[in-house]
């Protein structure tokens, strides 16, 4: 039987051939362990962590006006990484076109380690929603790591007839177009996760993009619309106050922060819908400054204090590798491209 060895590692005794002698066995090592030497000679050199880096303020760029979930996440990650690093991160705000204005920035910046931005979900959206991107949501930047999800709370306005998700069902179904749904704005992860939904069920309802949650939220307890999903940080306190109804979170289980709100799927009708928070780096960003990057962001996740602070708003505290990110990234940019198709949503852009 032929004993397992690992790939380099050196033969013992009873691997060598019996009546093999100790020249035959060193000329044979030599022989094999050119072409292995020839291969490192020409593999590229990986280039190491610059000298004195990091030696001024490092800038995130944050897609987004102040206040909101992509802000609460790059701050929730910022502050702490410029202590572990040494030097502050500051915030350069640059809301607008779903956050391509700021990514778009991020692109054209210098890979030296010194410009970073955080993104959502909207930013695995935008290649199917906008034709005329100026620039590769994946093959431009860096994915650093993911930072947190947030898994959704379908709410409706408290005069709405259905009191759970089945209901909900039922309802829209025998109503098809009857009803209006609301958003943060067009191509927001609120708005894929009710076209997702509807695709799944056959539904049929109006969509109202607005501005941003809060106005949304405004006119859903105005009964301007009767549904919209968004981040429980947004809208159970509304639920509490008796403002809107919830008809569950989108998710599997119940979440740490919320445990008194019931998923969709206690309603009878499971359904998971997020939105995401993410770090990138711009394209050509050497490996190593990633790898730091990666490794101090995983650290301020895995603190006490910051996963309570995440848990408490319904948000899961990210973690992984680079290459992780890189790999959830393309699976959402994969997994809105069939939502948009389906649901035939075409953005100028």
């Amino acid at each position: 039987m032929t004993r397992f060895r690992p790939k380099g590692a050196a033969a013992s005794a009873s691997d060598v051939p019996q009546g093999e002698r100790p020249a035959s066995i060193a000329r044979r090592a030599l022989v094999g362990a050119l072409p292995a030497a020839a291969l490192l000679a020409a593999a590229p050199r990986v280039r190491a962590q610059p000298a004195g880096w990091p030696n001024k303020p490092i800038r995130m760029i944050v897609g987004y006006t102040p206040g909101g979930f992509t802000d609460n996440m790059a701050r929730t990650v910022g502050e702490p990484l410029g202590r572990a690093l040494g030097q502050p991160v500051v915030f350069d705000y640059k809301p607008g076109a779903n956050s391509m204005i700021g990514t778009e920035m991020l692109v054209k910046s210098a890979p030296d380690g010194y410009t970073l931005t955080t993104v959502i979900a909207a930013h695995s959206a935008n290649p199917s929603l906008y034709p005329k991107m100026a620039f590769d949501a994946q093959a431009d930047v860096v994915p650093v790591a993911l930072t947190g999800i947030a898994p959704l709370i379908l709410c409706a306005h408290p005069g709405f007839p259905p009191t759970t998700s089945a209901e909900l069902v039922e309802y829209v179904r025998a109503r098809p177009g009857q009803f209006n749904f609301g958003s943060s704005g067009q191509g927001a992860a609120a708005h894929l996760a009710m076209e997702q939904f509807m695709a799944q069920h056959g539904l049929k309802m109006q969509h109202v993009p607005y501005k941003g949650t809060q106005p949304a939220l405004t006119d859903l307890g105005g009964g301007q619309i009767q549904l919209m999903f968004d981040t429980p940080l947004s809208l159970v306190p509304q639920v509490r106050a008796g403002r809107i109804r919830s008809l569950g979170i989108a998710n599997d289980k119940r979440l740490g922060g919320y445990p008194d709100v019931a998923t969709m799927g206690e309603g009878g009708v499971p359904f998971t819908a997020n939105t995401w928070s993410m770090v990138l780096a711009p394209a050509k960003t050497p490996r190593e400054l990633v790898q730091r990057f990666n490794a101090e962001i995983r650290k301020i996740l895995e603190s006490a204090e910051v996963r309570t602070r995440l848990e408490s708003t319904g948000i899961v505290p990210g973690s992984g590798s680079a290459e992780d990110a890189a790999a959830f990234l393309a699976s959402e940019v994969e997994r809105n491209a069939k939502v948009v198709k389906t649901a035939g949503i075409r953005l100028d852009g």
